[in-house]
């Protein structure tokens, strides 16, 4: 399997590329703005040699440079693709009437347009059939509870399933899957950056079960599905 992973560096993302490598037949590339975790994650790797391969970029997915950097050495490294989870996210906790409007380009950037960018310009590599897997968030699940100071986290998270379902219906012919996780509070560093002193009841590494286990087989049961994994209801 060739894997593609965004937010690669810690937290899930970290967690699910170590997952996936622990299988010798797959291939994995992983993105993130922080090369020396990507750098840990690699050493970990090469270091055992029943694992499978490894293949990393410092890469901002706000930045411009998709076509001249980032696709071209997906390309080169895995040639094609079966499986994209879009983990990458931006959430910033601040009450309405304080946040900016570069805080509105930041989260919409990185949670809706990296991901649509990724899918455009990867086309035509991904292969037949192949699993694309959005992680969304509760909170952008229509009728769940919505918490104060993440109005536009919620939202861009909203506007990542919609674009799922649209997505699902775009590439059925090309026989690509697309299907979106609404996961709860997860025990991250990017919780606890947003929310000092809370306590998540799951782990980053038991998360990471849950998804790689739905990226390589739920798209034989779902596409365009927008699916909550979470302990709390609603």
């Amino acid at each position: 399997m060739n894997i593609l992973i965004t937010g690669a560096s810690r937290g899930i993302g970290y967690a699910l590329a170590s997952a996936f490598i622990d299988d010798p037949n797959n291939k994995v590339f992983a993105i993130s703005r922080d090369t020396e975790k990507l750098k840990k994650l690699a050493e970990e790797t090469n270091s055992n040699n029943n694992k499978g391969d490894l293949y990393y970029l410092g890469f901002d997915l706000l930045s411009d440079n998709y076509t001249e950097s980032l696709v071209p050495s997906i390309k080169n490294k895995l040639g094609s693709i079966d499986i994209l989870v879009n983990n990458a996210g931006a959430l910033i906790n601040n009450t309405f009437d304080q946040l900016s409007d570069e805080d509105f380009d930041t989260i919409f950037n990185m949670n809706v347009k990296s991901p649509f960018r990724l899918v455009r310009d990867l086309l035509p590599i991904f292969n037949k059939p192949a699993h694309i897997v959005n992680i969304s968030s509760m909170g952008g699940v229509q009728g769940s509870v919505k918490f104060p100071g993440l109005s536009l986290y919620s939202a861009s998270k909203g506007a990542l399933a919609v674009l799922t379902e649209c997505l699902a219906e775009e590439l059925k012919d090309r026989e690509i899957k697309v299907n979106a996780l609404a996961i709860g509070a997860v025990q991250t560093e990017m919780l606890s950056e947003a929310f000092p002193g809370y306590e998540a009841p799951v782990q980053p590494d038991e998360m990471a079960d849950f998804i790689k286990i739905f990226a390589l087989t739920g798209h034989q049961y779902f596409n365009g599905k927008i699916l909550p994994v979470s302990l709390s209801t609603p």
